[in-house]
């Protein structure tokens, strides 16, 4: 009952923050719509929505209590965090529409912050994809190590670090590939090919273990309640077959996305990793006739 009482309450609070970052990011697209400023179409808002009802769906919804009982579950969880939401949030632009959305004293501290050449440097250091892809495999590779992952299964505190870390993984891997931003630092586009390729790595061995491993991996649903009616090493086997096949198609998009925009291009563009946006965020907040309410 005590368990039951915590879980309803941590998905209260998810889904009240969920809420709130609706809220807020609708009101800074309306705000940036009305002052005619370009950048953030329709599309954008609903990529980021639709980020946050999967983070929703993840962590709050009834399939969040299901990871204890069903490893695929528990998959769908992980897949829903790092490979969809992740991206779709991002997709969103979500600084600048989300500062503009906040009230006028909030919205100015938050901009001059994200001006600050100190946070650029820790911003453009940790877009870096020597930083994202090893980010992204360890904390895939880490929280399935059976000690690791039954220590989240047991403890209501690591599982919500555990799903946190997934969904940060996840911004972190796709921010050189989604692009909200840009900055002065730049590399060949043409290398997010190669980026995108070995990160299927880490998944391809972790979900082919699970499916051509002949013992259950993780003790603790031997004795869960099968609900999709499948032994435990059949779960497993479904929740590995998940993963690569999901994986593989969703980086697959995203390559040939990033084909067509290398071609379209000629094949000599180059990206930016972290572009002074932020100057279009304090500018306007500068002008006491565009005041955020």
């Amino acid at each position: 009952m005590a368990n039951a009482h915590h879980a309803s309450v941590v998905f209260s609070w998810i889904s009240a923050g969920v809420i709130l970052a609706t809220v807020i990011y609708l009101r800074g697209w309306l705000r940036l719509r009305s002052l005619d400023l370009d950048g953030v179409q329709a599309w954008h808002a609903g990529g980021f929505i639709l980020g946050l009802f999967l983070i929703w769906l993840a962590t709050a919804s009834p399939l969040s209590s299901l990871d204890h009982e069903s490893l695929t579950a528990h998959m769908v969880q992980h897949l829903l965090l790092m490979t969809f939401a992740a991206p779709s949030i991002l997709l969103g632009k979500p600084v600048k529409t989300l500062i503009y959305g906040m009230p006028h004293r909030l919205a100015q501290a938050m901009g001059r912050l994200f001006q600050s050449a100190g946070v650029h440097h820790v911003l453009r250091a940790l877009a870096h994809p020597a930083v994202c892809w090893p980010g992204a495999a360890i904390t895939l590779v880490v929280w399935h190590i059976p000690a690791v992952f039954m220590l989240g299964m047991r403890s209501g505190m690591w599982h919500g670090i555990a799903q946190a870390s997934f969904l940060a993984s996840g911004l972190l891997f796709w921010w050189p590939v989604v692009q909200p931003w840009g900055s002065a630092s730049k590399w060949p586009e043409a290398s997010l090919l190669v980026y995108l390729f070995l990160a299927t790595l880490p998944c391809d061995i972790l979900s082919g273990f699970l499916v051509f491993c002949e013992r259950v991996v993780y003790p603790v649903y031997f004795s869960s309640s099968h609900p999709f009616g499948l032994s435990a090493l059949e779960d497993q086997q479904c929740a590995g077959a998940l993963m690569w096949t999901c994986v593989t198609v969703v980086y697959l998009i995203a390559g040939a996305v990033v084909t067509a925009r290398l071609l379209s291009s000629g094949g000599s563009q180059e990206y930016v990793i972290w572009q002074s946006e932020t100057q279009a965020i304090a500018l306007p907040m500068s002008d006491p006739q565009r005041e955020v309410v």
